[in-house]
């Protein structure tokens, strides 16, 4: 029974911390986005309420299925892992123009 409960405890701990690193937009972009948004000159940068103003007149669902889908030259997610990561990483990047 004791070990049954470690078990269970420890599962439980583990996807806690999945869900966390799913939600964490900041970690995302910072691992997957930033190399191409910072170099590329038709991707928007972080905080360039400029650049991000058409994009943003579309709506974030707009925005997030675009990224989900991909665009060229960004691949389908960004490039991030799961449809989860890339669209922590989208709002975080909304949030940063708002």
């Amino acid at each position: 029974m004791k070990l049954a409960m470690i078990g269970v405890t420890t599962l439980a701990a583990l996807c806690s911390v999945g869900q966390v690193a799913a939600a964490d937009g900041k970690a995302v972009y910072d691992k997957t986005c930033a190399g191409c948004h910072a170099a590329i000159p038709t991707a928007p940068k972080l905080g360039d309420k400029v650049a991000w103003a058409p994009l943003l007149k579309k709506g974030s669902k707009d925005i997030i299925a675009s990224v989900i889908k991909g665009k060229a030259p960004m691949p389908p997610k960004g490039g991030a892992a799961n449809d989860e990561d890339a669209t922590a990483a989208t709002e975080y990047m909304i949030n940063a123009v708002k």
